[in-house]
């Protein structure tokens, strides 16, 4: 799908940041902008004007942040599990078997546990979530571990495929 939303990035920005190897600095530049947007818009209906390669990049930085604080538990509980499907038809598609495979499994376990993680909860309650889950442990220790080649192989493509992330400005 193409994008209607194509922000306008410095292509030396970008070349400054591939040269110098900072895979942390290239992916800010390429989903700030959609954090922006979609902060802008104030609606998840934003990801739908979206190119496949943006949305991944968005959802999976909203993944990357709630996973890094609380697991896949907070994931879920703050209500992005509605992320996961297309997220994963995505990493198949970039040949990213690994990372699609874990939240594959977040997603079977969500399902299986779905009354519980959907149930609004007191922050004592949330605590508990934890000592019950006890699945999502191996999963967030498995994300963590291909988090960085995600990254990298994400980049990879938004680099090969620049237009369909953002328009380049001198």
């Amino acid at each position: 799908m193409k994008s209607e939303f194509l922000p306008f990035v410095s292509i030396s920005a970008i070349k400054e940041a591939q040269a110098s190897g900072d895979d942390e600095q290239l992916y800010d530049i390429l989903v700030q902008p959609l954090h922006e947007e979609l902060y802008r818009r104030r609606t998840f209906d934003f990801l739908d004007s979206l190119s496949n390669g943006q949305q991944l990049l968005l959802a999976y930085d909203y993944t990357l942040m709630q996973v890094g604080q609380g697991g896949f538990i907070q994931f879920i509980q703050n209500g992005y599990v509605g992320l996961l499907p297309s997220m994963i038809e995505q990493l198949y598609q970039l040949n990213l078997p690994g990372m699609a495979k874990v939240l594959d499994d977040v997603l079977k376990v969500y399902v299986l546990n779905r009354d519980l993680l959907n149930k609004h909860t007191t922050v004592q309650e949330f605590a508990q979530l934890y000592d019950e889950l006890k699945e999502f442990e191996g999963i967030d220790e498995r994300f963590a571990v291909l988090n960085d080649l995600t990254i990298k192989l994400m980049l990879q493509y938004a680099l090969s495929h620049l237009d369909e992330f953002v328009v380049t400005t001198s």
